[in-house]
């Protein structure tokens, strides 16, 4: 079973929704959610909030905090999350914020992703630091996301 199949069926074993907030990945997770059957019973949609800026104009994420920490900081992805569920009317909320490469940006270096996952209001971000090049680093992003949709059972 693929990982967008498993997180799929966690969320229709647990009767939630799910709404994506991506930035490095620019859709990827919603689009690999979308590519099992029956994705359309719990995915709601999703943000591609690849500019800095849109982080707060479309998830909500308090540009104070984007001006003082940078788009890559486990807050703004907790943020991201929230901001997803929320506009989206979803139960879960999934984000995605990092340094895909080939350079650092804003003295983050290339592979620090943070993944965050917000439910019922609350969020919680993990610290990823992946390698390889830009491929790689997004689908690695990509993956660790569904495993942690699919381990809502």
């Amino acid at each position: 079973m693929s990982r967008a199949a498993a997180a799929i069926g966690a969320l229709r074993e647990a009767d939630l929704t799910v709404a994506t907030c991506e930035s490095l990945t620019a859709g990827l997770v919603a689009g690999e959610l979308a590519t099992v059957p029956g994705a359309s019973a719990v995915l709601r949609g999703g943000l591609i909030t690849y500019a800095t800026q849109l982080k707060a104009v479309l998830a909500g994420v308090d540009p104070s905090l984007l001006a003082a920490r940078g788009a890559v900081d486990p807050e703004v992805a907790e943020q991201m999350a929230l901001g997803a569920a929320r506009v989206c009317g979803a139960d879960i909320g999934l984000a995605c914020t990092g340094v895909a490469g080939p350079e650092p940006q804003d003295g983050r270096p290339v592979g620090l992703v943070y993944t965050a996952l917000a439910r019922g209001g609350r969020a919680r971000a993990h610290e990823h630091r992946f390698g390889g090049d830009r491929v790689a680093i997004r689908a690695a992003t990509v993956a660790a996301l569904l495993e942690r949709a699919a381990r809502l059972r």
